[in-house]
């Protein structure tokens, strides 16, 4: 297994009211990931995630296209420490 890598995602674009965190929730639980996933009160969604960097490839891959009515624009990706203590993945309560 690989190193472990943790990223921080803003997603922009149409990603509020079409499944996007739920979509992102999904992903990271099949792919075995860590993290969370929220809303932002600039209409981006949020996502920390924690895995292999394969993992966390595939995440940003399907990140790209999200669910169905989604429409993602842009990401921007900034790497973080890793945190020993996260653990399973959750969709937080929206920022405001």
């Amino acid at each position: 297994m690989g190193e472990t890598k943790r990223i921080n995602l803003i997603v922009y674009g149409l990603v509020h009211g079409v499944g996007f965190r739920v979509f992102i929730a999904r992903t990271a639980k099949e792919l075995n990931i860590c993290g969370w996933v929220r809303n932002l009160p600039d209409g981006s969604v949020e996502i920390e995630a924690q895995g292999t960097e394969e993992m966390l490839e595939e995440l940003l891959s399907r990140a790209q296209q999200g669910p169905t009515l989604a429409n993602v624009t842009s990401i921007h990706k900034g790497e973080k420490t890793p945190d020993s203590n996260l653990e399973g993945f959750a969709i937080t309560m929206d920022v405001h």
